[in-house]
């Protein structure tokens, strides 16, 4: 075949460009983690090693040699081993000359050493451009190719090191953000050793909410119960004092803590006229943790939904329900005169109610799974977290009113003049259903709706630089 007067072979013809080499030290499981996915990403792969002929299994298509070797052959390599290993980079310092150095490393505890890793290997290797980053990515995240859309942070002190970085970091699906110089890179190496940080406020809340409840009811319920009619119900704190109040009353309100900070966020910005004024730093933190306290939410109410299967095999249940049926017979209460209409109705509605409400609130739990909310539009998202959150949000709060519908006028209620749990938990649900319908009239609907697509109110001080300016 000729081309230009040119002949050339069919081989030739389909044969591409080569793929660019990049160098990976380190065969331990990050670093062959991250070579399979730089492999299934068109790039090819070089290890280095310091035993190249007994470093165990690496992806298909990876080369393998030694350091030295490895480092002529790319001009961009991942450093993929712990800090103590580092003195092999100064004894081939004038092959890394001017070459790009990834830093992956991370310590097991936080200030560990006296300077971060990454400073530590730019000043043994001086010749280099040290780019501190992608070490909050995991092996198994690499090797089961969870990485669309993940965050990773870069920071060095060579502008073009780092362009070319995040250049192969976007083309492996990650979203780069770039902190600055080597200065960061402290702050980089300790984000993997934050414990469940974005978990820290929601589970702080339930703890602090499950100790206030559980003591509240054991003083009203259990204390009060021995002091004032001398009876013994100790057991029940096991499974009625979890069951009946610090379970469902801990998941309600944490639920309507998920909603109640978008409702305060809807009012700054009517009050404000604008959207484009950043919210208090406290209500951006909270409304950042929303996911976190939903699924705690319903965490709580999956514990309610085991413990309420498990009543009628406790033995107080059975001696109470075998109590009240030779009750019934000895007074002659088995008759369709002495069924209570009401109380079944209550009774059903209260039990439908609870089904209806768990049901939706795992339905929450489960679209807010990145592997199920991303198949969702935005418009499918949005309507099952905010319309259907709502709704749940609504249900669950029905089925606590239906709950205590008899009771609330009761003086017998009020224990040491004191109101139930149950009256508690409502309060913070029932602010936030109607902070919603407020937000729901049409006059504030389109006033926000305005509001959120740009419009902005002029502010007295904007209309006074307005006149100057004019006259």
């Amino acid at each position: 075949m000729k081309q230009n007067g040119i002949s050339l072979h069919p081989l030739d013809v389909a044969a591409g460009p080569e793929p660019e080499l990049l160098c990976i030290f380190g065969t331990g499981d990050l670093g062959r983690s991250l070579g399979l996915r730089l492999l299934q990403s068109g790039y090819g792969v070089v290890y280095g090693s310091r035993r190249p002929n007994s470093c165990g299994p690496l992806p298909q298509g990876a080369q393998v040699m030694t350091h030295a070797e490895a480092a002529q052959s790319s001009n961009l390599i991942f450093i993929c081993v712990h800090r103590e290993h580092y003195e092999l980079l100064t004894t081939m310092e004038h092959h890394l000359k001017g070459k790009v150095l990834v830093d992956l490393s991370n310590n097991l505890k936080k200030g560990m050493y006296p300077e971060a890793n990454a400073v530590y290997m730019q000043r043994l290797v001086p010749s280099a451009a040290v780019v501190k980053g992608l070490n909050t990515l995991s092996a198994w995240a690499l090797q089961n190719e969870l990485l669309a859309g993940k965050q990773v942070f870069l920071c060095g002190e060579s502008g073009e090191a780092k362009q070319a970085v995040a250049h192969l970091a976007t083309k492996l699906g990650l979203t780069v953000l770039d902190k600055g110089s080597l200065s960061a890179a402290r702050e980089l190496e300790d984000f993997p050793l934050k414990l469940f940080p974005e978990w820290r406020l929601p589970l702080s809340i339930a703890v602090g909410l499950s100790a206030f409840f559980f003591f509240y009811l054991l003083i009203r319920d259990v204390i009060y119960a021995y002091v004032e009619k001398k009876n013994e119900i100790s057991y029940r704190i096991m499974v009625a004092l979890a069951n009946k109040v610090v379970f469902p009353i801990v998941a309600l309100v944490m639920l309507s803590l998920c909603y109640l900070p978008g409702a305060i966020a809807a009012f700054f910005q009517l009050y404000r006229g604008t959207k484009y004024r950043r919210f208090p730093n406290w209500l951006d933190r909270w409304m950042l943790c929303r996911k976190q306290m939903g699924l705690v939410a319903l965490g709580f109410a999956v514990l309610h939904a085991i413990y309420t299967f498990i009543i009628p095999i406790r033995y107080s249940f059975r001696h109470k329900l075998i109590s009240g049926v030779v009750d019934e017979v000895k007074n002659n209460k088995t008759t369709p005169s002495y069924f209570d209409n009401t109380e079944a109705w209550g009774t059903d509605s209260f039990i439908s109610l609870g089904i209806l409400g768990f049901f939706l609130f795992v339905l929450l739990g489960l679209t807010s799974l990145p592997s199920v909310g991303g198949s969702l539009s935005w418009r499918e998202f949005n309507f099952i977290q905010s319309k259907l959150g709502h709704l749940t949000l609504f249900i669950c709060t029905a089925h606590g009113y239906i709950y205590g519908w008899n009771k609330f006028l009761r003086p017998s209620t009020y224990k040491w003049y004191t109101p139930p749990g149950y009256m508690l938990c409502l309060i913070v649900p029932s602010v936030v259903l109607v902070l919603k319908l407020l937000l729901l009239l049409p006059c504030v609907d389109r006033a926000l709706t305005r509001i959120r697509q740009g419009w902005e109110r002029t502010q007295p001080k904007e209309m006074d630089e307005i006149k100057t300016t004019n006259l």
